[in-house]
């Protein structure tokens, strides 16, 4: 691939549409100088904005849509009405058309991976495509899906997404070889349903060489970053990643409280200022924000609806990450590795 990177975005997507996409892709441009980007949505909203950002100088098209999806429209009815037509169809069917590397929509996030699949379809040898995110660790950050892109999985599907999200990996922690756990209530073999087990002794058997296959992992080794890929069924998957946003708001909220309940207080807060300010940092989602759409014959990457434009230009940077190192090419080599290893 070139050096030059072009990202399709959905300029209308999210609770802020252009006013948060417009100023993350300058913020996006300033640090990777040599990417271009392709704005879909309503002209005449996307192009003052985009007027006000010297830093968006001569690398922006835009392309009017009239239609945007609504953050509540239901996915059948977001496809029946805004196939072909809406911004965030025409975002995504610029990668697929060869004109952009990847897409970055904040929008709903079941329009997205309907119009995906639709217009995308899947990997050949991918049964679902899954949604994976960074996840913050005391250790760094790790990759853990399916974090809500299906409900309920069989051990094929979940062997699947360990392959994918040590794809995703290899590219974003530079790793020939990461350590991969299935998400268990226990670390024990005998534990778990039958689809876990099942996946554990398919992973032992198949000696990947694109991973290493750690074992069962609980619920405290997210936080801890036991394993550099976490594999869960996106049911317990969404709740595990909203239950962790809501705790670390949870956390700040009270740490506000006791630093500003007496003067001792805030003296001792004054003189932690630079510790709160590392924690704080560590903590905001904005840093870690943007799933990735793994299984497609494509990069989507999915921001928050609510982020800001530093979330947002953190979404368009994993974005500019997964095409500059050619994500869907080290997939479809590893889901062939597999395919020669898995046992009969």
């Amino acid at each position: 691939m070139s050096q030059r990177v072009c990202i399709s975005l959905d300029a209308m997507g999210g609770d802020h549409g252009p006013s948060t996409v417009v100023p993350g892709a300058a913020l996006a441009r300033e640090r990777h100088p040599g990417m271009t980007f392709l704005l879909f949505g309503d002209e005449a909203v996307i192009a003052p904005l985009v007027a006000k950002e010297p830093r968006l100088k001569d690398c922006v098209e835009i392309r009017h849509t009239s239609v945007a999806v609504a953050m509540d429209d239901k996915p059948s009815q977001a496809v029946r009405q805004g196939r072909g037509k809406s911004s965030m169809w025409q975002a995504i069917q610029a990668v697929r058309d060869g004109q952009a590397d990847a897409c970055v929509s904040a929008g709903n996030t079941g329009a997205l991976m309907a119009m995906s699949k639709i217009c995308l379809k899947t990997m050949s040898g991918i049964e679902r495509p899954a949604i994976a995110c960074l996840w913050p660790t005391v250790r760094g950050e790790s990759v853990v899906l399916d974090v809500g892109a299906t409900i309920g999985t069989d051990a094929e599907h979940l062997v699947e997404m360990a392959v994918m999200g040590s794809a995703m990996a290899r590219i974003v922690f530079d790793l020939d070889k990461p350590t991969v756990g299935l998400l268990n209530v226990g670390t024990e073999e005998m534990k778990g349903n039958e689809a876990v087990k099942e996946a554990a002794r398919l992973l032992r058997e198949m000696d990947s060489p694109g991973l290493t296959y750690h074992g069962f992992v609980e619920g405290t080794d997210l936080g801890r970053g036991t394993v550099d890929v976490v594999v869960t069924e996106g049911f317990t998957g969404n709740i595990a990643l909203k239950t962790a946003e809501g705790t670390a708001k949870q956390i700040g909220s009270y740490l506000r409280s006791a630093m500003t309940r007496t003067l001792a207080a805030k003296i001792g807060a004054l003189f932690a200022r630079q510790a709160f300010k590392a924690l704080k940092d560590k903590m905001n989602p904005s840093r870690a924000n943007g799933g990735v759409f793994l299984g497609l014959e494509g990069i989507v990457i999915k921001s928050h609806g609510s982020e800001n434009a530093q979330g947002f230009a953190a979404a368009i940077d994993l974005a500019h990450d997964m095409a500059r190192q050619d994500m869907i090419r080290t997939i479809r080599e590893m889901l062939d590795q597999t395919a020669v290893l898995a046992p009969a």
